[in-house]
């Protein structure tokens, strides 16, 4: 929206850096960023109760502002690789990916077998000032909505 809001997928995004980014190194610093996008994300007074963001957390015209599963399905695939590590509250991050999991997969958002172009969510945005790809399914909203599938299950099997 404008230099000084906050893009939720950018915020995604940052957020899943920085924890791939401690996954690998075990640089401290990176993990304490991931924890500070989490907490700015997840106490943000703008976020949804069915944690689906809109497009911009700072957009002017919420709540009639576009969601974007694409931010989500990010963001929990970011929280269940944090709930894997070392890190206090491990199993809070595994909630909140859940929740956020809940959410996508309830028909507001996961499109019917068979529509939607075949995508498998609903409700992406991918530029909003470029008026490109406004509410519509993403093929990275479906990616990191599989991931954070897939580290769901790992995690619920213990692998």
């Amino acid at each position: 929206y404008s230099h000084e809001s906050a893009w939720a997928r950018g915020q995604a995004w940052g957020l899943y850096g920085y924890t791939l980014c401690y996954r690998e190194t075990g640089l401290p610093e990176f993990l304490e960023q991931a924890e500070h996008i989490e907490n700015y994300i997840s106490t943000h007074p703008n976020l949804p109760e069915d944690l689906i963001p809109y497009w911009d957390m700072s957009a002017p015209n919420i709540p009639n502002e576009p969601r974007d599963v694409s931010t989500a399905s990010c963001i929990a695939s970011a929280l269940y690789e944090i709930s894997t590590m070392d890190v206090p509250d491990a199993a809070g991050y595994k909630m909140y990916a859940d929740s956020i999991m809940v959410s996508l997969s309830s028909p507001a958002y996961r499109a019917a077998l068979g529509t939607n172009g075949n995508f498998l969510l609903m409700h992406s945005v991918g530029s909003i000032p470029h008026n490109s790809e406004i509410d519509v399914p993403l093929n990275y909203a479906d990616y990191y909505y599989l991931e954070a599938l897939k580290r769901k299950r790992d995690i619920e099997k213990g692998l």
